[in-house]
């Protein structure tokens, strides 16, 4: 199927690794202009000269998406490179300190919302005109399964995860009328660098090699994380695909929705 993204341009927060870069490369794939960022410059531009490596059109941005004055100064770069941004997505956030109701404190609760929320709200407000004047444009807000499957710890994120699902069906209302669909996507696990190594780290504990095949892995560890009905993670690749149609011209009528990929997680599923 044609997505018919070529030619568009993305920027995509938080891509200089995880689930923001495997995003950035399959909307590159699909013929995307996509603007990489990140908070490390030599990681961004790695990124960014892999996708032209590839045969893709990509561009590098640096700052941190907590402060006001970062954020303009970023934004006024990507447009400088090409054409307004006609693709938001949001990833930038994380989930910081590991605290529970024993531990938390106020201050991660308000850095946790400024990192994941706020940052979104920033960047979003700075590239809706643009999008509004075109009367064409797409944002995607990355939450999580925690957003809706809050667990004991990390009680901050999954508050701020959770917000990023309310505040995207706001913005959809909002915007509908000017071609503008805003959409949340929430993964479960997904097989990304971080997770690779947390997995390889406790399956030694068990006796399995640190450099054994990632099925055997998979298949020991994961219960021990999560009890995902489909039986594996999910993969970057399968992420980027389903936001890569999200974006697209022949997504016009979802707007509003929260697309969790979490493999059956969810309950009811």
């Amino acid at each position: 199927m044609d997505l018919k993204l070529e030619g568009k341009v993305a920027l995509v927060t938080g891509s200089s690794k995880g689930i923001g870069e495997g995003v950035a490369k399959g909307l590159a794939r699909e013929g995307t202009i996509v603007i990489i960022h990140g908070r490390n410059k030599a990681k961004t531009e790695d990124v960014a000269h892999d996708i032209v490596a590839q045969g893709g059109h990509a561009y590098a941005v640096v700052g941190d998406l907590t402060h006001d004055d970062e954020v303009q100064r970023l934004v006024a770069d990507a447009q400088a490179f090409v054409r307004p941004v006609d693709i938001l997505v949001n990833n930038a956030g994380g989930s910081g300190e590991t605290e529970d109701w024993a531990t938390t404190r106020l201050e991660t609760w308000a850095a946790g919302y400024d990192r994941n929320v706020l940052a979104a709200v920033r960047v979003t407000a700075r590239l809706l005109p643009g999008m509004r004047a075109a009367k064409w444009g797409r944002v995607v807000n990355i939450s999580s399964l925690a957003g809706l499957m809050p667990s004991s710890k990390r009680p901050d994120y999954a508050a701020a995860k959770a917000a990023m699902i309310a505040m995207t069906a706001s913005l959809a209302k909002a915007v509908a009328a000017d071609g503008i669909t805003a959409n949340t996507v929430s993964p479960g696990t997904i097989h990304s660098v971080s997770l690779d190594e947390a997995f390889r780290k406790v399956a030694l504990n068990h006796g399995i090699a640190v450099d054994a095949p990632w099925t055997e892995i998979e298949q020991t560890v994961l219960p021990m994380f999560a009890q995902v009905p489909v039986g594996r993670v999910g993969t970057l690749e399968e992420i980027a695909d389903a936001i890569a149609f999200l974006v697209s011209p022949r997504a016009s009528y979802i707007t509003g929705t929260n697309l969790r990929l979490d493999g059956g997680m969810w309950p009811g599923c």
